[in-house]
């Protein structure tokens, strides 16, 4: 494989990543159980947005076939997707939003913390930037979860089977990437994140008043284009209009 399809399929997993969450994210707005959530929902879905946009817009780039931003995220079928299983599943449960953004922002933030100092100025750029918007990500999620894990006897139940319900997903994000990216100091080895992350969630969970979850990991291989069944829905909703009109301009 040349070098600049392995850091094409890098940067386009973290791109499908921040994409397919801020899908998820924006699915609240309206929904959430209260109007200042709305508002901040929608606030960290449009900071996923942002990076993917940047990242996806860099990913055409080193690809080099004329595929901006728009076209890898509404012109690609599920299979050419790398984004991990745990972004793409249906979080219709508010505890499930929040035990998720728990999980995936503390590990972007710690991805970012690292990939700010990266041997590619662009990713380097996107990072640096991404690390103090995610900080709040996690800020966020930290409270909802320790809110509602230490308050009432249902709403404790319900967040620990929110939590049992995402970590078998964890895993997935801690899959070893190409290892002379990361020889070159261009991308970060997932699985040095482990330990730091875990602890970093026990904490919140210990807070909370919830235990860790002993369970399975999921199969996963969304970064090999294997995804959900939940993953089809998704990208009919989120490509319709582009499909229908892909001449169209607003």
């Amino acid at each position: 494989m040349r070098g600049d399809d392995r850091l094409f399929g890098y940067v386009l997993g973290l791109a499908d990543d921040a994409l397919v969450s801020a899908q998820r994210m924006g699915w609240w707005i309206s929904r959430a159980p209260q109007l200042e959530e709305d508002v901040a929902l929608a606030n960290i879905g449009l900071d996923q947005l942002g990076q993917a946009r940047t990242l996806l817009a860099y990913a055409g780039q080193v690809e080099g076939n004329g595929r901006g931003e728009d076209e890898l995220a509404y012109f690609r079928d599920e299979r050419d997707f790398r984004n991990v299983w745990l972004v793409e599943r249906a979080q219709t449960d508010f505890g499930v939003a929040m035990a998720r953004l728990l999980l995936f922002s503390t590990w972007q933030h710690e991805l970012y913390a690292a990939l700010a100092t990266s041997t590619d100025a662009t990713l380097s750029g996107v990072a640096g930037k991404a690390v103090k918007e995610v900080a709040y990500h996690v800020d966020h999620a930290s409270r909802w979860v320790v809110r509602l894990g230490d308050g009432t006897d249902e709403s404790h139940a319900r967040m620990q089977d929110a939590l049992d319900a995402e970590w078998p997903y964890l895993a997935e994000l801690f899959a070893p990437v190409d290892a002379d990216l990361v020889a070159a100091g261009v991308a970060v080895d997932p699985p040095h994140l482990h330990s730091t992350v875990l602890t970093r969630v026990e904490d919140v969970l210990a807070e909370a008043t919830l235990v860790v979850p002993q369970v399975r990991d999921a199969i996963g291989g969304g970064r090999q284009g294997r995804h959900t069944e939940q993953m089809g829905y998704l990208l009919a909703e989120m490509q319709h209009l582009a499909r229908s009109h892909p001449e169209a301009s607003w």
